[in-house]
């Protein structure tokens, strides 16, 4: 009787695992006919930040086989290294990369075409621009001479072998590179240099479906009917590397860096200011890979500082201060050698620090000032000025304490004497 309880039990379990696991595959091959886009949207520079964001995306892309990776930009350009390398990895996914210059309003300069271009799939949302390509130096002025003719070269080389591989405006990618032609959206379309235009993510997703496109890995033919757009957001320390990167943030850093090291040498020992501005200092070095410095902007805020420094040493009645101010704004506003305006120190906060800087010094001026002119409390030198009562024996009482005293006058117990000078035990008193 037990026997058979125990195989109508396994019966049922083995019927009930059956029917779950049949449900199961019925839901995984609903899950796997959604077809999965991931997608990223990068803005600013094209730097260190942008090139990780972009190569992490492509990693993920291709670790979960999704349908298409969708990259969002916005971009005034950036450096030429970082550049190559980006359009690198987008030419060796094995998913189909589509460079999508959006929102509208948003554009595609410099080092933004190049990575447009190498692209498997370009496009453009309306009231959007590209072009502008030609390689400039750190200010945005021409490359001297010779180089500059080396660099243009390479430059054209490189985006006309992009434009060979997908098919796309080779003369307007050249013009692009050596005479910085900029074009709309509409032209972009008409002339060939992108393949679609649309107003929206799902707008261009629609256009895509039955696509064919070729990838490192193969032909493949896009199926956007049944889509699932995947936002890959910032990680914290993406952000993190993103705010490093922020021109303002490296201007407060900066002036806490030097600010910290500055209280340090004043107090010897204090240690966390000493630490909290080296730690700044060193978080700057991340910004050099991704932020061309002026020279002349950074000896100037190290200038400032000296002439606040000199400040608190010399009293020169705010002379000192003011010139730290001015030195320390124009080092500001020239610290980053870019023609760039989203690359700029924010003049608001340029001018909120300054402010607060000289608030500071100027509280900390009148504290000085004040100490100066304050008669010593203790010790020997506190004691001129007092006033003694004089007592037999040449003694004279004072601050609850008999002391030898010394007089050019002759003195009757009684009388009131001031303290003028102090020699060791000996006082200098003279007659009221």
């Amino acid at each position: 009787m037990k026997d058979i309880f125990r195989y109508i039990s396994i019966f049922v379990l083995s019927l009930f695992t059956l029917i779950q696991n049949s449900y199961a595959e019925n839901e995984d091959s609903t899950i796997t006919t959604e077809s999965i886009v991931y997608q990223i949207h990068v803005d600013r520079m094209v730097g260190t930040v942008m090139h990780d964001r972009i190569l992490n995306a492509i990693s993920s892309s291709e670790a979960n086989n999704a349908e298409l990776l969708l990259i969002t930009m916005n971009t005034p350009g950036g450096y030429t290294s970082t550049t190559r390398k980006i359009c690198s990895a987008i030419l060796a996914s094995d998913v189909p990369v589509c460079v999508f210059v959006f929102p509208m309003g948003s554009h595609a300069g410099s080092a933004g075409v190049y990575i447009l271009y190498a692209s498997h799939i370009a496009a453009m949302a309306h009231t959007t621009n590209i072009g502008s390509a030609h390689p400039v130096a750190g200010d945005g002025g021409d490359i001297d001479s010779v180089m500059n003719e080396k660099v243009t070269n390479d430059a054209v080389a490189q985006i006309k072998s992009y434009a060979e591989k997908h098919g796309r405006n080779i003369e307007w990618a050249e013009k692009a590179v050596r005479e910085s032609v900029n074009i709309t959206d509409k032209e972009a379309l008409e002339m060939g240099v992108v393949e679609f235009t649309a107003e929206s993510i799902d707008d261009l997703l629609d256009q895509l479906d039955s696509l064919e496109i070729e990838t490192a890995s193969g032909t493949k033919v896009l199926q956007m009917k049944k889509r699932k757009v995947v936002p890959i957001k910032m990680t914290l320390a993406e952000k993190i590397l993103k705010l490093l990167s922020s021109p303002d943030f490296i201007l407060i850093l900066m002036t806490i860096g030097l600010a910290g090291i500055t209280i340090e040498l004043y107090n010897p020992g204090a240690i966390l200011p000493g630490v909290v501005g080296v730690l700044s200092l060193i978080l700057i070095l991340y910004s050099s890979q991704t932020l061309p410095y002026n020279v002349a902007g950074v000896l100037l805020i190290l200038f400032a500082v000296a002439l606040f420094i000199a400040e608190l040493k010399v009293v020169s009645h705010g002379i000192l201060a003011i010139g730290g101010m001015v030195s320390f704004f124009l080092g500001g506003t020239m610290l980053f050698d870019t023609v760039d305006p989203t690359l700029q120190v924010s003049k608001s906060l340029l001018i909120s620090i300054v402010a607060t800087i000289g608030v500071l010094l100027a509280i900390v001026m009148s504290l000085i000032i004040k100490d100066r002119k304050m008669r010593p409390a203790i010790g020997n030198e506190g004691m001129v000025g007092l006033t003694a009562e004089a007592r037999s024996g040449g003694m004279v009482y004072v601050n609850g304490a008999l002391w030898q005293a010394e007089s050019d006058e002759e003195l009757q117990k009684g009388d009131k004497v001031t303290i003028t000078a102090v020699n060791k035990l000996l006082l200098k008193v003279k007659k009221i």
